[in-house]
């Protein structure tokens, strides 16, 4: 349901209550957070307001990258360089930072537009998440990385181990594309080689391919399946190059 905009004596107010309602520690100066959790587009139209999230924004995407890496390596000693790369995005992906804004209620306390406003900006994924990274960039310039890492954690200890209990669940092509993204090497692409038999038993072959070069081939009743297939053997060369270095 869409909501009035805020007066300027209510938006002034919403920072103090998210510090009090956290426990954030910036009962010395708020700029940071007001700023943290100032969208561009009530910006554009408050023209004595000059700044707004989007630099907070960036810098709480790079601290939260590095304390999600620090942490599962730690806490994960046995885990695998693959898998502890989809544990750490699938932390940080807009997904689960905006559940972690729904979780602390961030919502009602985000400077919106009227644009934005109406169209549902407080529970749209994207804005949450934004502004939950903004949050995470204003407490490291505050206070630093030890204060961070006492707010976060509490968060995401549960989250990672929901996560953890549903990696396997994860399909060769999702893992796959998860492992080439992280790695810089791009999106694999998957190329149907042969399509042999009568159209009630058709076979299909697929090879997919990474950078231009083939690195699985899988066989199956469908294109899906044989991509399946092609993802888990292009994993398993991926596994078995890792284990010879």
């Amino acid at each position: 349901m869409f909501q009035e905009p805020l007066t300027e004596r209510s938006s002034q107010e919403l920072p103090v209550q998210l510090a009090r309602r956290l426990g954030l520690p910036f009962e010395d100066d708020l700029r940071l957070l007001t700023r943290a959790l100032t969208h561009r587009s009530y910006v554009n139209e408050h023209p004595n307001i000059i700044e707004d999230n989007e630099r907070l924004e960036f810098l709480g995407d790079a601290v939260l990258d590095f304390i999600v890496g620090a942490w599962v390596y730690k806490n994960y000693p046995e885990m695998r360089e693959g898998d502890m790369t989809r544990m750490r995005s699938a932390l940080v992906r807009t997904e689960s930072l905006a559940e972690f804004s729904r979780q602390l209620n961030l919502g009602p306390a985000m400077r919106l537009g009227r644009g934005e406003l109406h169209g549902g900006g407080r529970d749209r994924d994207a804005l949450l998440c934004a502004t939950f990274e903004a949050v995470i960039g204003a407490l490291y310039s505050h206070k630093g990385l030890d204060a961070v890492r006492e707010f976060v954690l509490p968060i995401l200890e549960p989250a990672a181990e929901r996560m953890l209990a549903q990696m396997h669940t994860l399909d060769p092509k999702s893992t796959l594309q998860e492992w080439s993204q992280s790695h810089g090497k791009g999106i694999p692409l998957y190329h149907t080689a042969t399509a042999e038999g009568p159209d009630h038993a058709k076979m299909f072959q697929v090879e997919v391919h990474l950078m231009g070069k083939c690195l699985g081939v899988g066989t199956g009743p469908s294109k899906h399946i044989a991509q399946q297939f092609a993802a888990q053997a292009a994993l398993e060369a991926i596994a078995n190059l890792g284990d010879e270095e």
